[in-house]
């Protein structure tokens, strides 16, 4: 059979994998040699919206191509949440990347695929280099409902699961509910659906103001671990929710002082202010549209001062930097990007 193209690029994070993927990569197969699937968030840390990891994603889809798994190259594509280019850079380095572990000419055919569906779908107009073969959105239940279905303890909803992914997929998820992880994220899951229920009679849907400390300190960052959900037990950047009468700097630096006890005065830490930003990604907290000022202070040198966890965080430490750099899959909502960003990596 004469192939359209040499390679097809389809991007997600397949939380979890179904049939709507399923679909995109069969017709994707009759149309390119080779498919090349880049499974994105892939080192986020578990959540109830990415509950599985990139590696477990990568077996989901193997398992459910059976024997036409070794057309399909898989790839992890880190996110890049507040650096649009550097995330475009990695699609295109992962791309080249597949194509010559393949043993593929540098002149090969690449081509684009996946879901035209909505706004969302913004990141397939990004590649102009390829062309596009989007494929009409399959009427099956999204990744978000699979989700749902899966954390409630709705039998119903566990019937739809196994009709709207492949029977291999199924299965993992069905032995994925008997693991402490799915505990966990259970717990985290109904925490949040009450969360956001409590706010269901507001006139306006909620936008909360938070805010957060990057301390950098001889080369180290200071960071708290996580007490209570959602998050428990993953490592955060200090900070939490501005009160009424506070400033944003006034707040940033209460809640330093409530979370990690850091006896620096208030004048040292405004004098030691080197930059300040809002990231207001709309899907950066799972609590619901958060918008959080972060400020960076730096010390270039001298004794880390003592720290010791309290209020809502059980732990507080300093982390070398490039330690902190090394663990994206163990950092709550964005804020490792958050840390990337005024480190000068992202």
């Amino acid at each position: 059979m004469l192939m359209r193209y040499d390679y097809l690029v389809f991007i997600g994070r397949f939380e979890p994998y179904h049939n709507g993927h399923h679909a995109v990569v069969r017709h994707a197969l009759t149309l390119a040699r080779k498919v090349i699937v880049l499974v994105g968030s892939a080192r986020k840390p578990r959540t109830t919206t990415n509950p599985w990891n990139a590696n477990e994603r990568e077996v989901m889809i193997r398992a459910a191509l059976g024997g036409d798994a070794d057309r399909v190259l898989l790839r992890a594509l880190p996110d890049h949440l507040y650096n649009e280019a550097a995330w475009i850079g990695g699609v295109q380095r992962e791309v080249a990347a597949a194509i010559a572990d393949d043993g593929g000419a540098s002149d090969a055919t690449v081509g684009l695929t996946g879901f035209d569906k909505d706004a969302s779908s913004y990141y397939l107009r990004e590649f102009p280099q390829w062309e596009l073969a989007a494929v009409q959105y399959s009427a099956v239940l999204s990744a978000t409902e699979i989700r749902e279905h899966l954390f409630s303890a709705d039998e119903g909803g566990q019937l739809l699961i196994r009709a709207n992914v492949p029977t291999p997929v199924a299965a993992m998820l069905e032995a994925f509910r008997r693991t402490p992880a799915f505990a966990q994220l259970s717990r985290e899951f109904t925490f949040l659906k009450n969360y956001r229920k409590a706010w269901e009679a507001a006139p306006y849907p909620p936008t909360f103001v938070t805010v957060d400390a990057i301390v950098v300190h001889s080369g180290h960052v200071l960071v708290v671990r996580r007490g209570a959900e959602p998050g428990k037990g993953l490592w955060a950047l200090p900070g939490g929710f501005v009160g009424q009468t506070e400033t944003l700097l006034d707040a940033c630096l209460r809640e330093l002082r409530e979370e990690t006890r850091l006896k620096l005065p208030a004048p040292v830490l405004k004098g030691s202010l080197k930059a300040q930003r809002v990231f207001d990604h709309p899907q950066r907290s799972q609590r619901g549209r958060t918008i959080t000022h972060a400020f960076h202070f730096e010390f270039a040198s001298g004794e880390l001062p003592p720290v010791r966890g309290a209020d809502d965080a059980d732990k507080a430490r300093w982390i070398p930097l490039a330690q902190a750099l090394d663990l994206e899959d163990q950092f709550y909502d964005d804020h490792y990007h958050i840390l990337q960003f005024f480190l000068g990596v992202a």
